[in-house]
């Protein structure tokens, strides 16, 4: 039996693990982006999840591992006072890495595989209808698939055009600025969140002596000059860390909550940051990316092993009902987490403190937040 084949459309973070996951069915894959590089460079960063680890054959891939989190507010005269900590006997909680190590990682690793066709370059001019197959045209040739997979994000043209539903969205009106430091080495095993008065301050360990600072600050009070930002991510690194020195310059993004209707079409599934999109401040979003991968395939291994068409109706309609409601309760939960800590929101303050500091004294509440940071990790109920 001729191998089924699928096209995935878009070259970045999203796209290359849906290819380096889907790599290894038995099906013959073509990554196509107009522009894919894996020496691109970025700012930012990831934090996965032990399990979303797990279910990535990372093994080769340094990641670094965070064993604690703490959660910080902002006190009087610049003052911060712990409000909760995470530790899980000596348990990993997550790993970050940076973007652009891990896609350079992936790229290896799909160079590796016979069966992925990297398109680099290529240009998609139109998507039609093929018989019982979907046709994908290009700048000089076109191709026959049985499953279109879209991972260019939810304002591409190509999205747009297909996929004109209704969706939640809105803009937090805030910024996230990210940048990586070099400081002396210490034993840098704890992610730290800060909750100012004017944003949330998070810096990300990447080594003893490299950290990640992620800003999310209200867009009407970010200063545009870079050394003035600069200098106070200085003065808000001093109680964390020491001789601070920027490896490179700043990063700036602007934050929407959005959250897909429509998952797919005819032989054509949304995915990756074209179905949810949430605020960064709980990390979540590439995990949320990852879950949703993992469900997609577990579904094509099962029509595969059957010799089903992995593109029909009810493949797709069964990921989306597998995922659609998970994601719309987990994307609402997180807003209305960050509205509760949202810097100003000043009536919810010190009922956020005093809940905060009350839930930290309970080993069971604690290891409830962390399920749901990570839904496949289930704790006694004694822990």
């Amino acid at each position: 039996m001729k191998k089924q084949k699928i096209c995935i459309i878009g070259g970045g973070l999203s796209g290359l693990a849906t290819a380096s996951a889907l790599a290894d069915l038995d099906v013959d894959i073509d990554l196509v982006s107009a522009k894919m590089n894996q020496n691109l460079f970025s700012n930012r960063t990831v934090a996965i999840s032990q399990n979303n680890l797990s279910f990535f054959d990372f093994t080769k891939t340094k990641f670094w591992p965070c064993k604690k989190m703490k959660l910080f507010s902002q006190g009087k005269e610049e003052s911060f006072f712990k409000i909760f900590d995470l530790e899980k006997n000596n348990r990993k909680i997550f790993y970050v890495i940076e973007n652009s190590k891990l896609i350079k990682s992936i790229f290896k690793k799909i160079n590796e595989k016979k069966n992925v066709n990297l398109k680099a370059d290529e240009m998609v001019t139109k998507i039609d209808s093929s018989g019982l197959l979907k046709k994908v045209e290009f700048k000089k040739h076109s191709s026959k698939y049985n499953l279109i997979i879209l991972c260019v994000g939810k304002n591409s043209n190509l999205t747009k055009n297909i996929f004109n539903d209704n969706s939640l969205q809105s803009s937090y009106e805030e910024v996230s600025i990210t940048t990586i430091v070099n400081h002396t080495a210490f034993k840098n095993d704890t992610a730290k969140q800060v909750f100012l008065d004017k944003g949330i301050f998070a810096l990300l360990p990447l080594s003893n002596s490299k950290t990640s600072i992620v800003w999310t600050v209200d867009k009407n009070l970010i200063q545009k000059n870079d050394l003035i930002i600069k200098k106070n991510i200085k003065i808000l690194c001093n109680d964390f860390l020491k001789n601070v020195k920027f490896k490179n310059n700043l990063e700036r993004n602007n934050l929407n909550f959005f959250i897909r209707e429509k998952y797919y079409d005819d032989r054509i599934l949304l995915f990756g940051d074209a179905l949810h999109a949430v605020h960064p401040f709980a990390g979540q979003g590439f995990n949320m990316i990852l879950r949703d991968l993992k469900n997609l395939k577990k579904i094509l291994i099962e029509r595969i092993n059957y010799g089903l068409d992995i593109g029909s109706t009810d493949s797709l309609s069964e990921f989306s009902d597998q995922t659609k409601p998970r994601n719309f309760v987990y994307s609402m939960g997180l807003d209305f987490l960050r509205s509760c800590f949202k810097p100003n929101n000043k009536p919810f303050k010190d009922l956020r403190n005093i809940m905060m500091t009350n839930i930290n004294k309970s080993d069971y509440a604690k290891n409830r937040i962390y399920e749901i940071a990570d839904p496949d990790i289930k704790f006694n109920t004694t822990e």
